[in-house]
Formats: C-alpha cells, structure tokens, sequence
C-alpha cells in the first residue's frame, strides 16, 4: 500500500510523521553532507587546484549574492501557492548533478558556476521548504516535529566529515564527489515522489488526526492573507532584528564550520583528526537540536534562541588555545550543542510572531538574509588569513559577532511574541 494511502481513519499514526521522516531525509544530505562535509574537499582544491582560502568559499558566496535571494523568494511564492513537494524535487535535482560535474572541473570559473547551481538547489530543497512543511502540517507539538527533523541535519553532519574524509581518501575526491551527487539522486528523488506531502489536505489525511494536531487559532495573524502577513512583518521591528540576529550568529556557525579543518590542519592535526573533532562538534549538535525541541514547546522561542546564539559567538573565545586537546573537545562540545539551535529555531520564532499566512514568503526572506552571512563570514575569514596567514583575529571577530546577533534576537519586541503552541 503506498504511503499517501496509510493516512486511511484505521491508521494509528497521524500521517505527518512520515512527513517529518522525509524532512529528515532531504536535510540529511541537502543540508547536513553538503553544508558540513564539503569543507572537507577544501585542501584538496587548494592543493589540487590551486585555489585559495577565499577562493574555497567564494563560489557558495556568489552563488547566495546572485542567485539566493531572487530563488528564495520565488521558492516562497511557490511555496505558498501549490505547496512544498514540487520545489524540493526540483532542488534535489539541482544539488545532485552539478557534484557530479564537480568531479569533473579543473578551473576556478568551473567551480563558481558550479557552486552557483548547487546553491538554487539548497535553497529549493534545504530549510525553506522543509521548514514549511513541518509547520503546515504540525502545530501543538511543531517544536518537537521540527526537533526530530532537524535531527537529519545534524545526523548529515556527523556523519560527512568522516564519510566524505574516506570517500576521498579511497577513491579520489573527484570520485568521492561523483558518487555523493549519485547517492542524493538515487535517494531523495524517490522520498520526494512517494513520501512527501505538502499538506494535510494534499494527502487526504483523516480529518480527525489532523484536529487532534491543530489548534483553533495558532496566532494573531494565522487568519490574514498572505501578502497582509508579508506587509505587516516587514514593517515591524521583530523582522528586522530576527533578521540582523541570524544573519550574525548563522554567520559565526558558517565560519567556523567552513574553515575548522583547515584551521586544525594548520595547527598541526592530520585530515582525519582534524574530521574527528568536526564529528564531535556535530554529533554535540544533536542532543542540542533534541533538547531545543522540547523546550521550544514550553518556552519563549526567542529567548531560547538569543541563549544559544549567545553560546555559540562565546564558544568561538576558546579556539585561541587549538594545541589543548580538551580545550577543543570543550569548544566543539559547547559551540555544537548551541549549534543545535540554529536553523529550527528560526521558524519557531517566525511562526510565533507572524503567523503561517505567509510562512513561506517570509521564511525565504529571513533565510536569504542571514545565508549572505553564512557565506560571507567565511569568505571575510578567508580574506583575513590570506592576508595575515593567521584565524586569530578572524576569530575574535567572529566571536563578537555571534554575541552581537543574540543581542538582537532577545531585543524582539515582546508585544510580538504569541503564546507557546
């Protein structure tokens, strides 16, 4: 029996944890192998090809300049208008294939063009429209829902470092990324055509289920149109400062993460161990994505947030001592946990402030704002160590602006905030 049918009035599980299951699936390699374990092809670029640090984290940058924003909005618009299947399907397609041409590539111009499809592709398939789905089809326990979907991500990202180290080691990084383009393709194409469902009423799922999962009236603008949701958030401080607040602190994690194994590299760490301390980092960052699941249901979303962005620009103090190996492990323990936090909380909040009228418009604004930052951060990091042949500065830097963007989410207004689902 297919899935889409299981939802039937005897099944006993509301159909929207196969929704979860599938969100799972597309943010573990969409979001978790591709963010997390292609810093680990950087030295082999560099070495291979020539290219700088910059260089390295440029093309991802250009590609979210040019190409982000204006497909953001566009998979919003879609989004909201005929749902959240057709523009993940098309995003996988546009992850999977230009890794494979990536295996192929030998000059710098190649990689940008390159990196510039890959990026359409996440922004189509990664966060936004998973994010959607989550909260088009969850409410009382959203938090919890996004939680374990979020817990793909962070999987993805335990799981790439080392797997993306072997692939590379064993067969080649050209290879090794010829066949994690093949393996998302063979994998999420199938999730997306039979799993997933862009909404209770797309599926056909047992009214009484979904009235179980729902609540009468989610917040103050829930029953507003889409373009007076989109109209009234931007024109309210809570947008701007959620914006300004994740640009900077998605901007420290980005750093970090683009560059922690060339900077462990650097200090002295083999390729592998400087992937084991990436894995720590990561397989931290699932217990704080459990936890903040939870306590997204019982607690101000914000709050929580500007806790953890807090953590997470502190944290990045301790990479000033990287020849102490518990230093370190501290660092990863510490910064993944708050990591955890990051991408799920941001729909939280956003539903919580501004309704799910436009849920997907305004989630693409947010995330094309601080995906500048998650990519510009690195490529300033890289700039920086060019010029200086050193991350100390650059990492104070990032530290201060990763407090500075919890500064901004815990001044959201609170005559904004809507009570807990």
């Amino acid at each position: 029996m297919a899935l889409s049918n299981s939802n039937s009035s005897t099944s006993r599980i509301y159909y929207g944890w196969w929704i979860v299951l599938a969100a799972f699936l597309n943010l573990f390699f969409v979001v978790g192998i591709l963010f997390y374990g292609f810093p680990v092809f950087y030295p082999y670029f560099v070495e291979s090809l020539g290219f700088t640090r910059a260089q390295v984290t440029q093309g991802f940058l250009l590609g979210f300049l040019f190409a982000g924003l204006p497909f953001g909005i566009l998979a919003g618009t879609i989004i909201d208008r005929i749902g959240a299947r057709v523009v993940i399907l098309a995003g996988v397609g546009l992850v999977g294939l230009p890794l494979l041409l990536m295996g192929m590539m030998s000059h710098f111009w190649q990689f940008e063009i390159l990196c510039v499809v890959e990026v359409i592709g996440y922004v189509l398939a990664g966060p936004i429209a998973n994010q959607v789905l989550i909260a088009k089809w969850f409410s009382r326990r959203r938090g919890r829902a996004m939680g374990y979907a979020y817990l793909g991500l962070g999987l993805g990202g335990v799981a790439a470092p080392t797997l993306v180290n072997f692939l590379a080691r064993s067969l080649g990084w050209r290879h090794g990324l010829e066949l994690l383009g093949t393996f998302i393709l063979l994998v999420l194409f199938p999730i997306g055509i039979w799993v997933t469902r862009s909404s209770p009423e797309e599926s056909g799922v047992n009214a009484e289920s979904f009235r179980e999962e729902a609540l009468p009236l989610e917040n103050s603008l829930s029953s507003t149109t889409s373009s007076a949701a989109i109209s009234q958030a931007v024109r309210s401080a809570a947008f701007w400062l959620l914006i300004a607040g994740s640009t900077l602190a998605i901007g420290a994690i980005g750093a970090v993460i683009q560059h922690l194994i060339l900077f462990l590299k650097d200090a002295g760490y083999s390729a592998t161990a400087a992937s084991q301390y990436s894995t720590i980092l990561l397989t931290a960052s699932l217990g704080g994505r459990v936890v903040v699941g939870y306590l997204a249901d019982r607690f101000r979303k914000s709050y929580l947030m500007a806790l953890f962005y807090f953590f997470i620009g502190a944290s990045v103090f301790l990479l000033a001592y990287p020849h102490s190996p518990a230093v370190l492990c501290g660092f990863a323990i510490l910064f993944g946990f708050s990591m955890g936090a990051d991408y799920m909380l941001i729909p939280l909040v956003t539903a919580e402030c501004f309704g799910t009228a436009a849920l997907g418009k305004l989630l693409a604004l947010i995330i094309m704002g601080y995906s500048i930052g998650q990519w510009a951060a690195p490529w300033f990091v890289g700039k920086m160590f060019d010029a200086q042949h050193s991350y100390d500065l650059a990492w104070r830097i990032v530290a201060i602006l990763g407090m500075a963007g919890a500064a901004a989410i815990f001044a959201i207004p609170t005559s904004l905030r809507t009570r807990s689902d």
